[in-house]
């Protein structure tokens, strides 16, 4: 798929070509409405889930792959006819697997997230910069938003900075106050949405699951239904160890990071929060976290946790019902 034009690749029931046609974005659902109820392959780029909606309108099957499987289906040299071609091939292997196709309300509600993370980004590059331009002449400060402030009452000084450099800097520092009041519009809508969605009021009974990370989940993730136990929900967010298995030997490495970036680092952030908690205060006497913590490094513990944390979200999603916690039976 691209903006202006489309290539469409037609295969019959034992996979020979017998369509190879480049179509106008104009024409394409013509072209579909024209043609007899089939199975309709997109890879799941931009724009996939509109058209595999639109699509679906028309009567066909469509399905959505997503790129990293069609990848080792192109034969030789990248073009649009090759891709088409691999799409076709990818999508008959029995074994293949595909991506929902999320509705208009599904990828709306998604918005809040991805601006969200923007605005965030963008208030990091600028903070960034702003220590790096205080660090030429001089001065530094710790990591944090909250520290900036002491980079700021710097800019009152005469002596601090040139005089030159104090303009620009100032217009740096009012753009980071605006992100944050953006920020936290988004962080007030959200925290709404929150309250008013039942699903999201059973997430937050998890440890290390707020307002952010329950209405991400119930806005990025598929429904339950999709995975037939928690471990493929986790596996789906990224959270599963990579393998390297041969030779009759399991080896397990770091996580694979493949699926939903923002779930898998929401989910992280939560669980490390949940692990400074005990470091501090202490784990539950008995409890599936102190012993972890016992004999694993903190990250480790914080990813294993949020390995956890994602199977019992799919377990909670699958039962409609609050968490609730184990009881922890002391040693």
């Amino acid at each position: 798929m691209a903006k202006p034009v489309f290539q469409v690749h037609g295969a019959d029931a034992s996979g020979r070509a017998v369509l190879r046609k480049k179509i106008s974005r104009a024409k394409l659902l013509p072209f579909f409405a024209s043609q007899p109820s089939c199975q309709v392959v997109l890879e799941a780029c931009g724009g996939a889930h509109h058209w595999a909606r639109e699509l679906a309108k028309l009567g066909h099957e469509v399905r959505l792959i997503a790129p990293a499987y069609v990848k080792p289906f192109v034969k030789r040299q990248k073009n649009d006819a090759a891709d088409a071609e691999a799409i076709c091939e990818a999508a008959q292997r029995p074994s293949m697997r595909f991506v929902p196709v999320k509705t208009e309300a599904q990828q709306a509600a998604a918005l809040v997230f991805r601006a969200r993370d923007l605005l965030v980004k963008q208030r990091t590059q600028i903070s960034n910069a702003v220590r790096g331009h205080m660090t030429e002449h001089g001065w530094i400060a710790p990591q944090g938003l909250a520290h900036m402030k002491k980079l700021a009452a710097l800019l009152e000084d005469p002596d601090a900075v040139p005089e030159s450099a104090r303009p620009v800097l100032e217009i740096m520092l009012d753009q980071m106050a605006v992100l944050s009041e953006r920020i936290a519009e988004l962080d007030r809508e959200i925290a709404r949405r929150a309250r008013e969605d039942e699903t999201a009021r059973r997430l937050m009974t998890i440890p290390g699951i707020g307002p952010i990370t329950a209405t991400a989940i119930t806005a990025l993730a598929p429904p339950p239904g999709t995975f037939a136990k928690g471990r493929d929900f986790a596996a789906w967010v990224g959270l599963t160890p990579r393998q390297h298995s041969t030779g009759g030997k399991q080896r397990l490495g770091a996580i694979s990071k493949m699926g939903e970036r923002t779930l898998r680092r929401l989910l992280i952030i939560g669980s490390s929060a949940v692990v400074l908690q005990a470091s501090r205060r202490g784990a539950p006497a008995g409890s599936w976290l102190e012993q972890m913590m016992a004999r694993k490094p903190r990250m480790l513990v914080t990813v294993a946790l949020a390995n956890k944390t994602a199977r019992i979200v799919w377990a909670v999603l699958t039962k409609n019902e609050d968490y609730r916690a184990p009881v922890s039976v002391a040693a």
